[in-house]
Formats: C-alpha cells, sequence, structure tokens
C-alpha cells in the first residue's frame, strides 16, 4: 500500500524504523515540533531544533527514499513560560520560508491552563499573518472533551482563519464530531497504550465518515509503534473494505489538506 505518516517524531526514532516505514509503503512523513522529552531552558535551544527539523532531518529521511515535512511551534508543555514563549515565536518566522516546511504546529493545550491559551492565541495571530496552515494537539484524557471545545471556540473566532486549513489531532470518540461538525480536519492518533487503537480508529471512521480525517501514528520517546498506520489498514481489511478506501483513507486525504501548503509536493 502507499500512504503518509501525517505525524511523526522521527527525531525520537532510530534509522531503523525510517526503513521499516518506507519498506511499509511510506511515501512521505511529516514532523510537527513538539516537546523533546524534557523542558528546554532556552530559546536557543529550540532554534537548534528548528534547524534539525528543517536541515538534519530531511536528508536522514532521504537516504531511505522518503520526503520528510516539518511543523514549527513551541508546544503546550512548554507554554506556562510566557518570556519563553514570546523569545520562540520570534525565532519561527525566519524558518517558515523553508521548503519543507508546512506551517504551525503542534500547537494547542496540554493541561487547559490559562498560560496555554495565551500562547495557543499567539500562534493562530502568527498562522493568520503568514497565511499558513494549522495543526493542533489536543489534551490527553480527562482534559481532551474540555480542551478541545475551548480550542475550537478559540480558533473558529478569528475570521482570518479558513477551518479547512486547520487539522484538530488527537480526536476520540467523544471529540470527533464537535471538529468535524466545526468544519476542521480531525487527525486519529494510533497508540498502543493511549488515544486510539486500530479498532476504534476504524469504528471512528464508520460513525463519521471519511471525508476530512487521516491516521498517524505520533511516534515519539514513549511507547509508540512508528508502523502503527499501515496495521490499521490491515484492520481495515479484516473488515472487509477495499483498497480504494484504504487508499484514501491513508494516503488521498493526507494528501489533499497538505497540499493546501505550496511546500508539499510528492
Amino acid at each position: 500500500m502507499r500512504y503518509i505518516e501525517p505525524h511523526a517524531h522521527m527525531v525520537s526514532r532510530t534509522t531503523d524504523d525510517y526503513t521499516a516505514l518506507a519498506v511499509a509503503g511510506c511515501k512521505a512523513v511529516c514532523e510537527p515540533a513538539f516537546w523533546a522529552g524534557f523542558d528546554r531552558s532556552s530559546a536557543a535551544g529550540f532554534r537548534d531544533y528548528f534547524c534539525q527539523l528543517t536541515e538534519h532531518e530531511p536528508n536522514r529521511a532521504a537516504k531511505f527514499g522518503l520526503r520528510h515535512f516539518c511543523w514549527l511551534c513551541i508546544n503546550p508543555k512548554e507554554a506556562e513560560d510566557l518570556m519563553l514563549a514570546d523569545d520562540v515565536l520570534a525565532l519561527i518566522p525566519e524558518f517558515l520560508e523553508r521548503d519543507n516546511v508546512l506551517g504551525i504546529g503542534e500547537i494547542g493545550l496540554n493541561k487547559n491552563s490559562r498560560n496555554e491559551l495565551t500562547v495557543l492565541e499567539k500562534h493562530i495571530d502568527l498562522a493568520a499573518r503568514t497565511n499558513q496552515l494549522i495543526l493542533v494537539h489536543t489534551p490527553h484524557l480527562e482534559d481532551k472533551y474540555k480542551g478541545t471545545r475551548l480550542i475550537i471556540d478559540l480558533i473558529a473566532g478569528d475570521s482570518r482563519i479558513d477551518p479547512g486549513r486547520v487539522l484538530i489531532d488527537h480526536v476520540e470518540e467523544h471529540t470527533a464530531k464537535m471538529v468535524l461538525d466545526a468544519g476542521f480536519w480531525g487527525g486519529i492518533t494510533l497508540y498502543p497504550e493511549s488515544k486510539c487503537t486500530a479498532p476504534r480508529a476504524i469504528d471512528i471512521l464508520e460513525n463519521f465518515g471519511l471525508d476530512r480525517l487521516w491516521m498517524n501514528s505520533a511516534c515519539d520517546w514513549g511507547v509508540s509503534v512508528p508502523l502503527a498506520v499501515p496495521y490499521a489498514a490491515l484492520e481495515m481489511r479484516r473488515r472487509g473494505y477495499g483498497e480504494k478506501t484504504i487508499d484514501t483513507v491513508f494516503y488521498e486525504n493526507p494528501v489533499r489538506f497538505l497540499s493546501q501548503c505550496p511546500n508539499f509536493s510528492l
């Protein structure tokens, strides 16, 4: 099968994972900026990270025949420090012209705090002023419904933002409808211990349709599976779905959303 891995933190993975992705049929991997497994102490650390995402990682992926794209932001886990957040936000514009950058992300909320909302609003303003796509992280577990509602209300309240250019990630059964009803795209994240299993993800597709949904592994430093996306395709085959439907979910949908960015090409 052919597919896009639309959300994977490859800086945390080995070259064996790139090999596995390529062998499984992956055509491109997209990497949102996120937490490094520890809180960074200065904007200089983020500058180095943005260079890693826009210079080193595309070269590493290319050795395995994969296109590598990225998103830029200060993630919500490190957004409590407003001074640091402002310093990092000031760095981002100089990287937006690099040819593998898709937009602003993964911004969003972690604990639904006031400071996180302040930094989220500043990211949204930056995206609006620079005409960037937006990728949004929604909180985990008991904070997810409230956080998703806060995110939707904040973005929908900015008339400069086209909801069709916003992907709200980590949707689950209780948040997918509100995301899709508001006109946004939704990402279903496949984790072995949290978020969604493959059977649950296919259930979401069956309940809410194929339009404006994609699946991703979000593989990172924790317990995660870089090949979660093709494993989910196996679950669709087990349920009797044909190759055309599988191609729509795992290839055509992400290509349709990401092609709104001029930098995205295969």
